[in-house]
Parts: structure tokens; C-alpha cells; sequence
């Protein structure tokens, strides 16, 4: 479906590294700025347990998961918006992403460089967000002098637009991310075909290790991801792509030890999910259990339609069952007989974790 999480940062923070833990790559992440030059995409599964249980009742011959495109971006420095570093090609390629993971180092290693010389979290977060700003401001500007030379025309929309993009320009002058939830439905249509930058759902992964300077450089990256109206998520990715190259008896083994249900990695990838606003139905039969990725909202026919074009255009209805109700019921025909089999039609608005069978005809 196109739906894209990049993950961001200054250099030398370890997001080749998480990159790879997440999607079991060998990509190079080298102590030195721009080892990343060409962002790096793979497609990650969506760990669901409930496939898992799924597949208990019904025993199919396969098991396809979700999935999410990771986008690995070249780090950005102070001056990206004037050319510095990697520049506009960084830019251009957040510009592509649905939704953003910010990894920002909260820890110190001699070995390690830091571009800035020091471990700041505050500050990074500062540099990136304020890169992403000036590169929108320029954009708006000269959006705006375009609708200027159009206001005699009286043209409805280029005011709209010419308006919108006015207060757009006061929050950008005032160092402000710009908060698509400060919007009405109406406004909301015009300020989304900008594609700004500092617009982008974001959250924070804090790269920590066991130092006590770690926790408390941590703990300033969660004031300021709060005051973003964000959060973070605190990990070693270091540790998290050891773990990722386990096998999976070893990895159970490691999880039990350290007291973890399971991997920091899962986390950050469901919240790359739910941040993008996405969520998961699933189709269930003796050949194929899988799950399917949706917008939240989605009505059933738009839902059949990621199944296959065709289910979308001939759709009839859906017979529906909820997760619990399946589990509960040991499966379709228990869910029959107990009355928790639904017909749907073309308004029913599916739901995370419904199991569905569409019906269609063209």
C-alpha cells in the first residue's frame, strides 16, 4: 500500500544498525558521518501473535504476515535546508515518508564520533527539527508568492490555500513542527498536498546503554518528545541487532533471561504501524492464514479492495467474525453455530483483528 516509516537522525546514532536489526540486514554502518548515502528499503513483518492462534484452529498450509517499508535515510546535519551534508537529497527522501523514527544518541563511546563532539539529545533533536522547519518555510514562501499573483482572480480555492498557508508561515517562524491535528477536515485536505516536512508523525528512539550519564540524557529526550506531543522508545540498539541474529530457540532463551516478553525491535515496529494509522485484518482458510494492512476507518469494500481490485469493485458483503469470537468459538463454524457470524455491507467499518470473508461478483 505504499505506507513508509523512515528512519532519521543525526550521523553515527545507530540507525544503519537498527535498520538492519529490524530488517535482518547486512547494510554498512561504519563510525564515520554518510556511511549511509542512498536510503536503504526493506519490508518488515509485523510480529502478531495472533496468526499464531489463529493457525491453532484452523492449521493452514501458510502464514503471510503484515508488513511495513523501512527506510533507512543518510544521516542530516545543521544546514541540510542550505545543502550541507547530504542536503536536499536527504530532505527529498523524508519528503516520501508516511511516518518518521527518530533515532537520537543517548550515549557516550570515545570510539564513537558524534558530529557535534558531544552527546546532547536536546540539541539533536533541535537540529533536525529545526533543519525540517527552514526547509518547509522556503517551500511555503514561495507557495505564497504564487497565490499572491493570483488574489485579483478571486479564485476560492487559491484564497483558501493562500490563507492556510500564511498561518503555516507564522507557526514555521516560530521554530513550530506543524501539528496536522490543529486542523479541520477541510483545511486538513489542502495542508496535506504541501507534503511539509515538519509535518511528518514522529517518534523518538533513544540509543542507550547501561551509564548512569545514559538514563539521564534519556530522560531529557522524553521532556522534550512530550513537549512534541511525542514519545520514546528506549533501547540498546547495539543489543537489539545481537538478539536479532539469534535463532529462535536462542532468542526465546536470551528474552527469558533479561526478564523480556519479547524484543524492543516488535515495539518499534508496531508503533511505526499505529503511527502511520494503520491496522490489520486478516483472511483465514486451510491454504493461507493473512494478515492485511488497512487505514484505520476503512469501510469493507476499500478493505476487500487491498485483497484484490476486483473484491472491491463486485463487493456483495462480508461475512465478518471478531478475533475474540473466533478464538473463543474454536473457529468459523463454532462462531456459526453461537450466533457470532455477522453479515456486513458496503458501510460496515472493519476493525483491527476482524476475521473476514468477502463476497463479490463481477
Amino acid at each position: 500500500m505504499g505506507f513508509k516509516c523512515g528512519i532519521i537522525g543525526l550521523p553515527n546514532v545507530g540507525k544503519s544498525t537498527l535498520f538492519n536489526a529490524l530488517t535482518k540486514s547486512q547494510i554498512p554502518a561504519e563510525n564515520f558521518p554518510f556511511c549511509t548515502i542512498d536510503p536503504n528499503i526493506g519490508k518488515v513483518p509485523l510480529p502478531d501473535k495472533r496468526l499464531n492462534e489463529i493457525n491453532k484452529i484452523v492449521n493452514s498450509k501458510k502464514i503471510i504476515p503484515a508488513s511495513l517499508d523501512l527506510v533507512d535515510i543518510a544521516g542530516l546535519v545543521k544546514g541540510a535546508s542550505n545543502g550541507e551534508g547530504l542536503g536536499n537529497s536527504f530532505l527529498s527522501n523524508i519528503r516520501e515518508m508516511s511516518a518518521l523514527a527518530h533515532v537520537v544518541r543517548c550515549f557516550d563511546d570515545e570510539n564513537i564520533t558524534h558530529v557535534d563532539g558531544s552527546i546532547n539529545p536536546a540539541r539533536d533533536v533541535d537540529v533536525i527539527n529545526l533543519e525540517l522547519i527552514m526547509a518547509d518555510l522556503e517551500s511555503v514562501e514561495k507557495r505564497i508568492l504564487r497565490c499572491e499573483k493570483l488574489l485579483k482572480t478571486n479564485d476560492k480555492d487559491n484564497k483558501n490555500n493562500y490563507e492556510i498557508l500564511k498561518l503555516i508561515k507564522s507557526k514555521l517562524e516560530a521554530g513550530k513542527l506543524i501539528n496536522l491535528k490543529e486542523f479541520n477536515d477541510d483545511e486538513l485536505k489542502i495542508v496535506k498536498n504541501f507534503q511539509l516536512l515538519s509535518s511528518k508523525p514522529t517518534f523518538y528512539i533513544a540509543n542507550i546503554n547501561e551509564s548512569k550519564e545514559s538514563i539521564v540524557n534519556l530522560n531529557i529526550l522524553k521532556e522534550v518528545a512530550s513537549k512534541l506531543s511525542s514519545f520514546v522508545i528506549p533501547t540498546s540498539v547495539k543489543i537489539e541487532q545481537e538478539i536479532s541474529m539469534l535463532n529462535e530457540d536462542e532468542k526465546k532463551e536470551y528474552l527469558e533471561l533479561m526478564d523480556m516478553e519479547e524484543p524492543v525491535l516488535n515495539k518499534i515496529i508496531f508503533e511505526g504501524y499505529k503511527m502511520l494509522g494503520l491496522e490489520t485484518f486478516f483472511t483465514a482458510g486451510p491454504n493461507e492464514i493473512r494478515a492485511w494492512t488497512i487505514k484505520n476507518g476503512s469501510l469493507a469494500p476499500n478493505a476487500a479492495g487491498v485483497i484484490h481490485t476486483d473484491f472491491e469493485r463486485g463487493f456483495i458483503k462480508a461475512e465478518v467474525i471478531d478475533y475474540d469470537d473466533f478464538i473463543a468459538c474454536s473457529g468459523e463454524l463454532g462462531a456459526k453455530e453461537k450466533g457470532k457470524l455477522r453479515l456486513e455491507g458496503k458501510e460496515y467499518i472493519v476493525k483491527d483483528g476482524d476475521i473476514v470473508h468477502f463476497k463479490f461478483n463481477v
